[in-house]
């Protein structure tokens, strides 16, 4: 829970520019990843992603520590930690962008909506430009907003031993399904 709030509370101080506009808050949001090759299968979750969406914009800002994410085998997730990740090191990523797209979602309207999202991805402390399809789903004063992108881990400077190369995927699928609702001041 602490995490949940620290997050939280910097999502807010980098969303600060968007002053007077209502906002979205996402405090506990699913991002998940999944490798598969014929050698392992690896899946980790975190439940602990904060995120702020301002539609009249179509702002989005997310962040999640790496230390959140949650594996089978408490072995997988030392190594993923220590070895991959260095979470102690780099301890947290973050997304920073905008809905590409926003004349094409109504906020007002209950629907599922295609969205286009564009913006700054940071892993292990490595900055990429990422643009990635997705859905909006409106629901009451719910929005909902799905997504499954590729990450390269090499385009991270995440560097996988050789020793286990083969056990990891090249490319990792990663999955964001968060559920908004309405900041109250």
């Amino acid at each position: 829970m602490k995490t949940a709030i620290y997050l939280t509370l910097l999502l807010f101080i980098v969303a600060a520019p968007m002053h007077g506009q209502d906002k979205y808050l996402c405090k506990n949001g699913h991002i998940w990843f999944y490798s598969e090759t014929p050698l392992e299968t690896i899946e980790a979750h975190n439940n602990e992603a904060a995120s702020v969406l301002t539609p009249a914009t179509g702002e989005l800002v997310f962040q999640l520590l790496i230390k959140s994410f949650k594996f089978e085998r408490a072995l997988m997730e030392e190594h993923f930690n220590e070895n991959y990740m260095e979470s102690a090191k780099f301890p947290k990523s973050d997304f920073k962008g905008k809905l590409v797209n926003l004349t094409e979602i109504d906020f007002s309207k209950n629907g599922v909506y295609q969205a286009v999202v564009e913006g700054k991805l940071t892993i292990h402390n490595k900055t990429n430009t990422v643009r990635q399809k997705g859905t909006v789903e409106v629901k009451g004063n719910t929005i909902l907003v799905k997504a499954k992108f590729d990450v390269v881990p090499g385009d991270y400077d995440i560097e996988i031993p050789s020793a286990v190369r083969d056990k990891i995927a090249k490319t990792v699928a990663v999955n964001v399904d968060m559920a908004y609702q309405p900041y109250k001041k």
